[in-house]
């Protein structure tokens, strides 16, 4: 199934296996057709599995109708493919700003922000990493270590095919500019839609009254 989901041109470097992938398989070409790209799924839980979808548009958007559209769109062929074979409660959301990086775009999008990263194999016999994203290159992403252990070069190069999983850390700095390029990313997409911009629709209003 992994393979089949690879056919989608599924552009991740970091994807799932096992049963989440599966899902990813069938969902991929719904998402895809939408204007919709794949972050990650997750299912999660022993009583009452939870079939955790994250998603995004291309601009990287993610608003709380566009969550419920994607549950629309993706549950009906989720109910014909079945690739769970018990209950779950399905849960749509959108990155975040602690997002998990999975593209090659998303280490470009995010350098000079901290992230927290893991890999498959031993990388500078290490497997974990927390450190500032200082370069992203095309084969691999430079890590500036926060706090190097001793006689270990401050900085590590970690090749992409090797990272498992990694996540931006939460700061101050991250906030800011996580805000700001949501809503950058707002206001071009209500351009694109031939929308007045919200401060546009504000001064009509105060004008109206």
């Amino acid at each position: 199934m992994t393979e089949a989901v690879g056919m989608i041109e599924d552009d991740r470097i970091i994807r799932e296996s096992g049963i989440d992938a599966r899902v990813a398989s069938v969902i991929l070409p719904v998402l895809k057709g939408i204007g919709f790209r794949l972050v990650r799924v997750r299912v999660s839980g022993q009583s009452g599995l939870t079939l955790q979808i994250m998603a995004e548009r291309d601009d990287g958007t993610m608003t709380v109708e566009d969550c419920e559209e994607v549950s629309r769109a993706v549950s009906p062929a989720l109910d014909v493919a079945d690739p769970i074979e018990k209950a779950y409660h399905l849960e749509v959301s959108s990155p975040g700003i602690d997002r998990p990086l999975v593209r090659k775009a998303d280490f470009v999008a995010w350098i000079g922000h901290q992230v927290k990263m893991e890999t498959s194999v031993l990388v500078a016999e290490r497997k974990r990493f927390k450190g500032k994203i200082a370069e992203a290159g095309d084969s691999h992403v430079l890590v500036e270590r926060d706090v190097p252990a001793y006689g270990a070069e401050p900085s590590v190069r970690v090749p992409y095919d090797t990272i498992a999983e990694a996540r931006l850390v939460l700061t101050d700095d991250l906030i800011r500019d996580a805000l700001s390029k949501d809503n950058k990313a707002r206001k071009e997409a209500r351009r694109r839609r031939g929308e007045p911009d919200e401060a546009d629709t504000d001064d009509t209003n105060e004008t109206q009254d």
